[in-house]
């Protein structure tokens, strides 16, 4: 943490470093934290990350950090930008390089004790199924025959009427129903295409998962029973983005817009942070071209779902597969425009997942009395958390929460202290079977590397952000 940078307590679980703490700054920064996660912050440079987020050109009422907040490119993961429209700036640094990455969880219809020995055969049977890796995935490429600029435009509803991928009820159970409707295909560069083609429907590597969990605890019973989820069932947790296509999106823009920030009079403290405004041609460009990511991003976890469960209908039979319920999938790497304290604002979420509250328009009515599913995931190591979206989401965050644990070491830090090969075996031993390609690629993610995310859920619900629904466990973990 910058030392220079001072921290006042506004309460319990927010900080704040005031206007004028830098030069530039236009709102404050505000960070939900505790004593403890505040001091881990020492050495990273997310808070005056924060800081410079906090100079924006129409940035409003604050730069905010969840705390997941860790060090990113230009925005800390885990910050939340509002901007305000139609002049305000537009920043590829508060989106990030993998546009919406997000999440999606599916409830299967049997407990862990139902699924038994199947476990490793259904664990196996996915992997199979679903390419991981970098690029195309190992060799083995995406769905074929895809339409990308349809998918572009329409995200998962393409997959649907085109290849009967997927159900009108999992679009409905979908933030904004899977789609960004301001897409723009023809702003996507040739470069962006060439490298998301053969890679729907396919995971990745670094931090997306596959992910078998059993519910060992539920704290909400009503909302548990809204999302349908009990003590004892299978889930599966899916997390993946829109790969190479988005990673080259934002490449584009970030070189686009720090070309021309002379000519808006942008001054930043950092280049990272290079933006336009919204309505200039280089803001509406990346609006359109980060909305065509976010839908083939959709479209991504759709298929993946959909490889998933020809896997559970191969090991536990059609019928449990046609039971397979999707839960809902939300974003957590996008810019939104969303009306907040009478404004119209574009919320950068990097690293935050929205988590609307109870009787919110954009909530499917059937979760409507209990708020928007968030999915939290920890470590494969640990526990993800089912949350709901509570009121002070919007009143303290723009209608925002986590969207993980957060890392609290770097991957070249956790490889030199552990190694891929022993940590599969004390996995294995915890009762977590593991798919992975690499032992390095494993070892990155090792839980010792992420924050405790019981720690870092229970901040966000004592801030009045999010409540907590459910805990999940791993009992089997395919890694990208």
């Amino acid at each position: 943490m910058c030392e220079s940078l001072a921290l006042e307590q506004i309460d319990e679980q927010m900080w704040q470093i005031p206007v004028g703490a830098r030069p530039g700054m236009r709102v404050p920064a505000q960070v939900f934290a505790d004593q403890e996660l505040l001091r881990r912050l020492r050495g990273d440079r997310s808070l005056e990350q924060l800081a410079n987020v906090a100079t924006l050109p129409g940035i409003t009422t604050a730069a905010l950090a969840m705390p997941d907040v860790h060090q990113g490119y230009g925005f800390p993961v885990g910050g939340v930008a509002a901007t305000q429209a139609p002049d305000g700036a537009i920043s590829p640094g508060g989106v990030g390089y993998d546009i919406n990455c997000g999440v999606r969880l599916l409830a299967l219809p049997l407990s862990a004790g139902e699924l038994g020995a199947r476990r490793e055969p259904l664990l196996h049977e996915i992997s199979r199924r679903v390419p991981v890796g970098a690029g195309a995935g190992g060799g083995r490429r995406g769905l074929a025959g895809v339409n990308l600029d349809r998918v572009m435009t329409l995200g998962p509803r393409a997959l649907l009427e085109d290849q009967g991928v997927g159900s009108e009820q999992e679009l409905a159970l979908t933030e904004s129903g899977g789609r960004l409707e301001d897409a723009d295909p023809k702003a996507v560069s040739a470069r962006a295409r060439e490298r998301g083609l053969g890679q729907l429907g396919t995971l990745g590597s670094g931090n997306h998962f596959v992910e078998l969990q059993r519910v060992d605890a539920v704290f909400e019973t009503e909302a548990a029973s809204a999302y349908s989820i009990g003590r004892d069932q299978v889930t599966l947790l899916i997390h993946s983005g829109s790969r190479g296509f988005g990673h080259q999106v934002c490449t584009d823009f970030v070189r686009r817009m720090d070309a021309t920030l002379h000519k808006y009079g942008f001054e930043l403290p950092d280049r990272q942070l290079s933006c336009a405004p919204m309505n200039s041609p280089e803001g509406r460009a990346y609006l359109g071209a980060m909305a065509a990511a976010a839908n083939f991003a959709w479209a991504n976890r759709a298929a993946i779902a959909h490889r998933a469960r020809e896997a559970i209908a191969a090991v536990l039979g059609p019928k449990a597969a046609r039971d397979t319920r999707q839960v809902y999938d939300v974003a957590h790497n996008v810019a939104k425009l969303e009306r907040h304290h009478g404004q119209l604002v574009c919320v950068h979420r990097k690293g935050a997942t929205r988590a609307f509250p109870p009787g919110h328009a954009e909530i499917p009515p059937e979760y409507g009395d209990v708020g928007q599913p968030v999915f939290i995931p920890g470590s494969m190591g640990t526990a993800s958390f089912v949350l709901a979206g509570r009121p002070g989401s919007l009143e303290r965050a723009f209608g925002t929460t986590c969207h993980g644990a957060g890392r609290r070491m770097s991957r070249t830090a956790i490889r030199k202290q552990v190694e891929g090969g022993a940590l599969r075996k004390r996995l294995e031993r915890q009762g977590i079977a593991v798919r992975a390609p690499s032992a390095r690629g494993l070892a990155e993610e090792a839980p010792e590397a992420y924050k405790d995310v019981e720690q870092v859920v229970a901040i966000v619900e004592r801030a009045g952000l999010a409540a907590r629904v459910a805990r999940l466990r791993p009992i089997g973990v395919l890694k990208g």
